[in-house]
C-alpha cells in the first residue's frame, strides 16, 4: 500500500528511520538533501495535503485531523521493527508530540526511540499574537519574518494566491493549538533551539522537559527560527549525536 504521506527516500534498510514534519509552509522538499548526511538512518520527511506533488489536494487546517490522517499512514511503516524517531520543526512539533501520544495510546507493538522537538514552544504555551486571520497583505508581510517561504512566492501575487490557502491552513494550526495538561511521552526528548530565535523563548523550549518520562536534553544552534536551513550542519551534528546515543542505551 504506497504511502499518502510520506515517500522513501533509500532502496536498501538502514539501521533507524527519521520521520521528519514540517514547519509551516514547508514541504518535504525542504529535506530533500537531509539523507545524505545520514548514513545508516532513513530520512522520511512528511508531506501534507496543499503543497508540491498534493498541491490540488485540499489543504488540513485541523492538527487532530493531520495527526489522525498520519498515524493511519505510518502505521505499515513502523511495523518493520527499525527503530525510528520522529522531528518536528516549529508547526512540526505539534505534530510530531501529539503522533507520539497516539501511537502510544494504541499500544502499537514498536514505539518511537525519540522525538526531537526543534525551534517548537511546549503545549501549554499558544500563540500570543496570531497572524492567520489577517488580511492578505498583512499576512504576506508577517510570514516574511519566518524565512520559510521563498522570497519568489512571497513576491508574486499569482504565486501568492495559490500557496495562500496551504498557509494559513498551516499557520492556524500552529497558532490555535495548546494543551494545558501535560501528558507525558515514554521515549526521551531532544530539544533545539536557535541562539538568536525571535519566535519563542528559552523557557518556552526548555517546558518541553514536561512532556517526557525518559531524558530530556537541550541543545541549542546557531541562528534563528529557521536555523535548520541557515545552520543545517550543526542541527544535524545534534540529531545524530541524539540518534547514536539512544541506539547506545538500547544495546
Amino acid at each position: 500500500m504506497k504511502s499518502r504521506y510520506f515517500a522513501a527516500s533509500c532502496q536498501q534498510p538502514k539501521r533507524n528511520k527519521i520521520f521528519i514534519f514540517p514547519y509551516a509552509g514547508g514541504g518535504a522538499s525542504a529535506f530533500k538533501n537531509w539523507q545524505d548526511e545520514f548514513d545508516d538512518t532513513e530520512i522520511l520527511a512528511a508531506q501534507y495535503p496543499g503543497r508540491e506533488n498534493r498541491i490540488k489536494e485540499e489543504p488540513v487546517d485541523n492538527l487532530d485531523l493531520l495527526v489522525k490522517e498520519v498515524f493511519n499512514d505510518i502505521k505499515p511503516l513502523i511495523n518493520d521493527g527499525i527503530p525510528y524517531f520522529l522531528f518536528g520543526h516549529s508547526l512540526g512539533t505539534k505534530v510530531a508530540y501529539e503522533l507520539a501520544l497516539l501511537i502510544q495510546k494504541s499500544n502499537l507493538p514498536y514505539q518511537p526511540k525519540g522525538v526531537i522537538i526543534s525551534a517548537g514552544k511546549a503545549p501549554c504555551f499558544k500563540e500570543k499574537n496570531p497572524i492567520h486571520e489577517l488580511d492578505t497583505a498583512n499576512f504576506i508581510r508577517e510570514i516574511s519574518r519566518f524565512s520559510g517561504t521563498p522570497k519568489e512566492i512571497l513576491g508574486t501575487r499569482s504565486l501568492m494566491d495559490v500557496f495562500m490557502p496551504m498557509l494559513r491552513a498551516d499557520f492556524k494550526m500552529d497558532e490555535t493549538y495548546q494543551r494545558e495538561t501535560a501528558e507525558k511521552i515514554n521515549c526521551p526528548v531532544l530539544a533545539l533551539m536557535g541562539t538568536v530565535d525571535p519566535e519563542l523563548t528559552l523557557e518556552e523550549l526548555l517546558t518541553w522537559r514536561e512532556y517526557t518520562n525518559k531524558e530530556f536534553i537541550y541543545k541549542s544552534v546557531e541562528g534563528a527560527h529557521m536555523f535548520i536551513n541557515t545552520y543545517r550542519a550543526m542541527a544535524i551534528d545534534a540529531i545524530r549525536d541524539f540518534i547514536n546515543g539512544q541506539s547506545c542505551n538500547n544495546t
